[in-house]
């Protein structure tokens, strides 16, 4: 075990806070020979593996031990501080001795940042709370992969994640209060992960593209997505549902392929049309506005496509354009934003995902024709893509998520009538008084809509 300074025991919380923040100025090089990463990156880094630590892989629905709740806060604290710093020019006016007025220039928190750190933290404490009110589950159980037969019951897992526990429920399945109240805590999740989504989305795609992805990529868009991905995106009967279900979409690695593939031909064909906006001429005014016209159709099909897919399968990994964007970004603002929405869609999705794992125990074991017969269902499911997917505004969002909560409130204990230790209750209260349920707004940047737009003030 490490010793502080004085070598009489663990190190304080001021010698940890320090050693961190000297990773972070060395760029994760301890050497100090200047062969580190940016500075973005390295606090990019910092919050993913402090998350890695803490979160790892949430098997089973249960609140988080005390112990890694209060590291959590408290590092994370640590990494979110470095947005204070983060300042713009702002006119402000000012009162002279003499009774002028005049206006001056002041600095204040950028405005990306103080808006969209407050939300982000209220859907950090949401997912905690919510993890938290499983503390009472009595009509499930786990248990573990290397029990015997008997002990797994009819519930066998049929997917590839074989090393997570099995979940038991009674004979009869859940009672109707508990998968009431279980489907409403699905719900809530859901509106989390839908914004922390939203939010990571919008700040990729602020992002500048790096020259090295840019040069990797193919001349054209044909050569990105292959003859018939290119024939079927460009058909006169284009529709985007008729599109991936001709697509094999059955391995997480098909998924991300298809993914990588389209966002390279539309930044191909966003690059020519830009091209030949700098560089069009008079006579060849009347040709180029076809073929532009042409690919902002195309275009406008492939981003369609990738909607959908970023709704149907929100636990996909990241693009190769988004983790070329994380690894080249230098603004530490964006940095942030995108590491903490990141890891909240993740916790998010592997909640989700552990929610579906208890109500399909209680449906095969509600409905024994079920066991065998029907695959177990994915987070994808919960909501089927109806049409054409419309972008996720994070606004909107957590609206749905403050007012989910606002008309049902009940806990567990509610729904089944067990009683609590009041003085317990008082004292999480307390405890977590900071921990308000209505976030605060968000603003997102988005080169299709107003940049940085304030869209609605919550009172925390």
């Amino acid at each position: 075990m490490r010793k502080d300074c004085a070598g009489n025991g663990p190190p304080s919380d001021m010698e940890l806070m320090k050693e961190k923040f000297a990773k972070l100025l060395l760029g994760e090089d301890m050497s100090g020979g200047g062969t580190g990463v940016s500075s973005a990156l390295a606090l990019s880094n910092a919050i993913t593996n402090l998350a890695a630590s803490v979160f790892g892989e949430q098997r089973r629905l249960e609140p988080m031990p005390e112990e890694r709740k209060a590291r959590w806060r408290k590092e994370v604290d640590w990494l979110l501080s470095v947005s204070d710093h983060i300042v713009e020019f702002v006119p402000s006016q000012q009162v002279s001795g003499d009774g002028k007025s005049m206006e001056i220039m002041i600095t204040q928190q950028r405005k990306d940042l103080r808006m969209n750190i407050p939300a982000l933290r209220k859907l950090d404490a949401m997912l905690i709370e919510y993890l938290d009110n499983f503390k009472q589950k009595n009509e499930f159980w786990y248990v573990s992969r290397d029990a015997d037969e008997s002990e797994k019951g009819n519930v066998q897992r049929t997917d590839d994640k074989w090393w997570l526990p099995t979940v038991r429920v009674p004979p009869g399945g859940l009672s109707e209060a508990s998968r009431k109240w279980i489907q409403h805590q699905k719900e809530l999740v859901n509106q989390v992960l839908k914004a922390a989504m939203a939010i990571n989305a919008n700040v990729l795609m602020e992002m500048e593209i790096p020259e090295d992805y840019i040069e990797s990529l193919p001349k054209n868009g044909r050569s990105s997505l292959g003859e018939t991905l290119y024939k079927n995106i460009t058909d006169e009967d284009f529709d985007a549902e008729t599109f991936l279900a001709s697509v094999d979409l059955s391995t997480e690695h098909k998924i991300l392929d298809l993914k990588n593939r389209i966002e390279a031909s539309v930044v191909i064909w966003k690059r020519k049309m830009n091209n030949k906006d700098a560089k069009s001429t008079w006579g060849s005014a009347i040709s180029s506005a076809i073929s532009m016209e042409k690919r902002e159709q195309f275009e406008d099909r492939a981003e369609t496509i990738l909607l959908i897919l970023k709704h149907r399968f929100p636990g996909i990994p990241q693009s190769a354009l988004d983790i070329s964007k994380i690894q080249d970004n230098k603004d530490v603002g964006y940095s942030i934003l995108e590491s903490y929405s990141r890891i909240l869609e993740s916790l998010a999705f592997t909640v989700m995902s552990r929610i579906e794992d208890v109500l399909h125990a209680d449906s095969v074991t509600r409905d024994q024709s079920l066991e065998g017969s029907k695959s177990r269902p994915s987070v994808a499911d919960s909501e089927p893509t109806a049409g054409v997917a419309t972008p996720l505004d994070p606004a909107e969002e957590i609206d749905k998520l403050n007012n989910m909560e606002a008309n049902n409130s009940m806990t567990l204990s509610d729904f089944m009538g067990w009683q609590f230790d009041m003085d317990t209750q008082t004292k999480k209260e307390d405890e977590d008084g900071k921990l308000v349920k209505q976030p605060p707004s968000i603003v997102v940047a988005n080169n299709k809509l107003s940049n940085l737009e304030k869209l609605e003030t919550w009172e925390a």
